[in-house]
């Protein structure tokens, strides 16, 4: 919760230009609890206090802005400030930055920008959005695998302020490829053989990444193994940065809000719910709800082209809202399922056969089972059934709810199979086509049963 009780005061310091004081309250607080009092001020205004503050923690405050704050201040301020900024911030969150900031502005930032973390960031933005490579950081603690355990502390205590985490630490050789891992512990404990090489310690069989690779499969990776951090090499084994857990920790929360968006038939907001405008909003639910809309547009179709079949026999009606409904809620739940086991590495599309036996395993149960309890349901409602009629009900549900099943679990299992995200084909989506095959299935059962309608 932001203490607006300091507001004023800041604003007061700012008035007198009372530097002294905006230099103590940046030291004095931890950067993110700093960046959370200054929500109220302008950026304008946070970006003053922020002049006040030493260099390394004018850096940590800002990384812990709203983005869109960042955004502004990158965009109004004088460059030659912010360009002392940009350089020191870790290489994956600033190109990140930067890809949101006015092209116009970055040009007029990155020249100010020292040369090494200007190569550095031109090479991280030629990676692809969504891979390994956009996600990663360069700065990377790294030995030479000809050193010894006790050069090795050394070089380490060179570098440690210029990385994100010194706790794994890679070994390369001459051309920079990547031979093994040691973690900091392990150097710790070898303090009393200063003259142990490196490589009789280090792990040789590491778990890495390509920088092309997926973000999520990356990020599943990180997860399996329980990683504080996982190493990018290219193509031809090279280290090339690192992807620390926090990285991932975005990523899967990226992940899980797209999904969940896609879940309920919305298209992926790439701002926060009350930023985004309403004519955006409107447009990214409208289209989906408008195709939505044209597929229950077949359920009418069908439901005209029985109509006959719903005259003849009044109480047909009544139980079109029971069968529909069993058939959406058994495929929703088996795409939520299948959805959900693809996502978490559990299932892969070679298990489409054990998939489709099981849910067609399931939806015979279940299908057996709601069948029972309706056609328990029927004998209350239907006025002097006949054999015929006791058994539309049961038999089409078991039917409707076996197809559910089966169709909520292969639609996830197709969509990954073209290439596409398995969460698009959302739970509305599977209701929409069970509605038309129950509607087809309940009429064409009657039909059967009921003969001479």
């Amino acid at each position: 919760m932001i203490n607006t009780l300091l507001l004023p005061e800041l604003r007061e310091m700012l008035a007198a230009d009372d530097r002294a004081g905006l230099e103590d309250f940046c030291a004095a607080m931890h950067p993110a609890r700093a960046a959370e009092f200054m929500q109220g001020l302008t950026p304008a205004e946070t970006w003053a206090v922020l002049q006040a503050a030493e260099p390394a923690e004018r850096v940590e405050i800002f990384e812990y802005l709203d983005e869109a704050r960042q955004v502004e201040i990158l965009e109004t301020a004088a460059p030659e400030e912010t360009s002392q900024v940009i350089a020191n911030m870790a290489p994956d969150d600033r190109v990140d930055l930067l890809k949101l900031v006015d092209p116009a502005a970055v040009e007029r930032l990155l020249p100010l920008v020292p040369t090494e973390e200007r190569r550095d960031i031109n090479r991280l933005s030629l990676y692809p959005e969504g891979t390994a490579g956009s996600l990663m950081t360069t700065n990377v603690a790294r030995l030479s695998e000809s050193v010894t355990v006790g050069d090795a502390l050394k070089e380490i205590a060179l570098q440690t302020q210029n990385h994100e985490t010194i706790y794994y630490i890679y070994v390369v050789d001459g051309e920079n490829h990547l031979r093994g891992l040691i973690t900091a512990r392990q150097l710790l404990m070898h303090l009393g053989t200063p003259d142990e090489l490196v490589t009789d310690l280090m792990q040789r069989d590491l778990v890495t990444v390509e920088a092309t690779d997926d973000q999520e499969a990356v990020a599943s990776k990180v997860a399996d193994y329980n990683f504080m951090a996982i190493p990018v090499v290219d193509h031809e084994h090279h280290l090339v940065g690192i992807i620390t857990h926090d990285d991932v920790i975005d990523v899967l929360r990226e992940e899980a809000e797209e999904d969940a968006y896609r879940a309920g038939a919305i298209a992926p907001l790439e701002e926060s719910y009350l930023s985004t405008p309403i004519h955006t909003l409107s447009w990214k639910r409208g289209m989906w709800l408008s195709a939505l809309l044209a597929a229950s547009f077949l359920t009418v179709f069908a439901l005209k082209s029985f109509n006959k079949t719903l005259d003849a026999v009044g109480w047909l009606a009544l139980f079109l809202p029971l069968i529909v409904s069993c058939g959406g809620n058994s495929g929703g739940q088996s795409a939520t399922l299948v959805i959900t086991a693809l996502t978490s590495g559990d299932l892969t599309i070679k298990d489409w056969w054990r998939v489709l036996r099981r849910e067609l395993s399931m939806g015979l149960l279940l299908g057996a089972w709601l069948g029972s309890i309706a056609y328990v349901g029927a004998l209350l409602v239907v006025d002097e059934p006949t054999a015929g009629e006791l058994l539309v009900i049961p038999i089409t549900l078991l039917l409707v709810v076996t197809c559910s099943t089966i169709v909520g679990g292969a639609l996830p299992l197709i969509f990954r199979r073209l290439g596409l995200d398995p969460a698009l084909m959302s739970n509305p989506f599977v209701a929409g086509i069970i509605d038309i095959t129950g509607i087809l299935i309940y009429l064409t059962v009657c039909i059967t049963l009921l003969e001479g309608i």
